[in-house]
């Protein structure tokens, strides 16, 4: 197989990059030069914001099974990368999300529920919903509803990530000491590791599947407890994880899901759009997801191997929780029985 991937150097596009080599892919990478792509790729640069950027991919370079393309910003770029590549790609995969549903979202929701309004494949940059809508037309205007594959991630963690989430955990539990952990301990949770979005993708290109997948992991997959208590272990701090009700979180100020990552309060309908969302698509389709476990041991050996600093999107806000805004919590929990053991 030949593989082009549009990006390629960074988190989700790396990771398919290393899977694709690991199955004896050949894969081109076009990237803007400011990561250094994996070894045993061919490399071509070019800024597809820019006036000619996509000069290079204009070349005689043949033809690609497949291109997997991950823009999250203006849509026109991936329209403009679409155009170009239709008639010398098989297929286009874009890499998308389920932001792309109209909120809110319905507990249980599938491929066939509402999207927003106000989408266009030739739109600049709006916000992260209508972009990546937008990047979903554009696939489909070039290359036709039968030869794009429309992959509408979920929360995405694993080696690589530079969006924060589990890298601020396994940082703040490897600093030690009493840790706010939100409740409730055995709250279900659903994400996909990069390296099972990889694999599951490269499937669905030797597969021929088109049209929309939800991707993430199944309902239940894992929990909060199952996931900070494997940052405890592989970190190897001493660490106390104080399990604190939700309402003395909510009532601190702290954000859901970016003041404390990966995390929404149990009731209400964010928690059913992120955490109790259908993916029985996939995997009727062949998505397998490795152990929560297997997930953070691997990150944390990343991230060590990094100096310990994950690399951080410019178009995401940074994560995390203030360490004093965490001790008064944790000082007001104190006094509520049952909630911090």
């Amino acid at each position: 197989m030949r593989l082009l991937v549009l990006g390629g150097t960074e988190f989700v596009g790396r990771t398919v990059v290393e899977a694709a080599l690991a199955r004896g892919w050949e894969v081109t990478v076009f990237h803007r030069g400011r990561h250094a792509p994996p070894a045993g790729v061919r490399s071509l640069h070019g800024d597809r914001t820019a006036p000619d950027g996509l000069a290079a991919l204009a070349g005689d370079h043949g033809a690609w099974d497949a291109v997997v393309d991950t823009w999250s910003a203006a849509p026109r770029a991936v329209r403009d990368a679409a155009r170009l590549l239709h008639g010398r790609a098989g297929r286009y995969v874009y890499v998308s999300s389920r932001s792309v549903y109209a909120w809110p979202w319905p507990r249980g929701a599938r491929e066939d529920a509402p999207l927003v309004e106000g989408a266009s494949a030739g739109a600049a940059a709006t916000d992260y919903a209508r972009d990546k809508r937008g990047g979903e037309l554009a696939a489909v205007e070039a290359f036709g509803a039968e030869g794009s594959l429309l992959v509408r991630a979920g929360l995405i963690l694993g080696p690589y990530e530079n969006v924060g989430r589990l890298p601020w955990w396994l940082n703040r539990i490897a600093r030690g000491g009493p840790v706010l952990a939100p409740g409730p301990r055995g709250l279900a949770v659903q994400y996909i590791d990069a390296r099972d979005l990889a694999d599951w993708l490269l499937g669905a290109v030797e597969q021929g599947l088109s049209g929309p997948y939800d991707l993430v992991g199944p309902p239940g997959m894992a929990t909060m407890g199952e996931l900070l208590e494997a940052c405890v272990r592989v970190t190897g701090a001493d660490a106390e994880l104080c399990w604190t009700e939700p309402r003395l979180i909510l009532e601190a100020g702290i954000e859901p899901w970016t003041g404390l990552p990966v995390w929404v309060p149990p009731d209400g309908e964010m928690y059913d759009a992120v955490h109790r969302s259908d993916v029985s698509r996939a995997l009727a389709t062949g998505l397998e997801c490795r152990p929560a476990g297997e997930t953070v041991a691997d990150t944390w050996r990343w991230l060590t191997g990094i100096g310990g600093t994950a690399p951080q999107r410019s178009d995401r806000t940074s994560v995390g929780v203030d360490p004093r805004v965490e001790a008064q919590v944790l000082a007001a929990a104190r006094g509520v029985p049952g909630t911090t053991s």
